[in-house]
């Protein structure tokens, strides 16, 4: 098989991975900061013992340190999120996260926007409009706000680890797992986290696979699938990840939120199909 051909299908499996997430931190009857925290630190582990089988050198410096803390802001806001919001709301707010790209790209590295750019970004913001039309508690607007957050940490993040490579690149990703860790350690100790068969499992399976197994398979695939190809791959995990949540734990996103989805996840795929690829020519 085709290297190109193998990286798809690594890019394929790891988007599935990732949209596990959602349905497995619902299980975990833990603080938000708490999962993250442990789900990290597990990820950490999971990666690095990679790193070492594989004889990858691990790299500290500032760029992989920089990397590092926007990853740990990832992950965090985005669990933290999914225990304030719906897994849907989560995940689809975070999905905003190329657009993000695109506002600072023009704000601090002076990037012309092109009005393929422009009208992305409208359409998303309308999108996540809509978000805030639906289940109007205070938890589920501060969860949204939350989600948009992750966006935003996660447009640094690509921004950041896109411009790293191979050692580099596994080291920065293990830098956020270890960081994410330790912020949510106070948490884990003083606030309630009851030891049960479920969460235990649930704990393992998103540290292990939904973000260990997952991340190796995505830097491994991304250094032979196309960019546009991984982007295209990666709008499984904002249509899987609800589905999960629906079909085991009864979630369902309100109306005017799957709307919203809609048109964020139609908004962020065709401008990575048409406008991102002529951004690069």
């Amino acid at each position: 098989m085709k290297k190109e051909n193998v990286a798809i299908l690594e890019m394929l499996l790891c988007a599935t991975l990732w949209s596990i997430a959602g349905i497995f931190i619902k299980l975990v009857p833990w603080n938000g900061f708490a999962v993250a925290s442990m789900r990290s630190l597990i990820a950490g582990l999971t990666i690095a013992a990679y790193m070492r089988v594989k004889g990858l050198r691990y790299e500290l410096n500032r760029q992989t340190l920089l990397s590092g803390v926007l990853t740990a802001c990832v992950y965090t806001c985005f669990t933290v999120s999914n225990k304030l919001t719906t897994a849907a709301n989560a995940i689809v707010l975070q999905f905003t996260s190329p657009v993000f790209i695109v506002i600072f790209s023009a704000l601090f590295l002076k990037t012309r926007v092109r009005r393929a750019d422009l009208l992305a970004v409208l359409c998303t913001l309308a999108g996540i409009a809509l978000f805030f039309f639906d289940q109007l508690q205070p938890g589920y607007v501060a969860g949204n706000l939350v989600a948009i957050a992750a966006g935003m940490f996660m447009a640094g993040m690509y921004m950041t680890v896109g411009e790293l490579q191979g050692e580099a690149r596994f080291s920065a990703i293990v830098t956020g797992q270890f960081l994410t860790f330790l912020i949510g350690l106070p948490f884990v100790i003083f606030t309630p986290t009851p030891i049960s068969a479920p969460a235990v499992l649930s704990i393992l399976v998103l540290g292990v696979f939904q973000l260990g197994i997952s991340y190796i398979l995505y830097v491994k695939a991304t250094a032979s699938c196309p960019p546009l190809a991984c982007c295209l791959l990666g709008a499984v995990e904002p249509l899987l990840n609800p589905v999960w949540v629906f079909l085991f734990d009864g979630e369902r996103p309100g109306f005017y939120a799957l709307i919203g989805c809609v048109i964020v996840v139609v908004s962020v795929t065709v401008w990575c199909m048409f406008g991102k690829e002529k951004a690069t020519a």
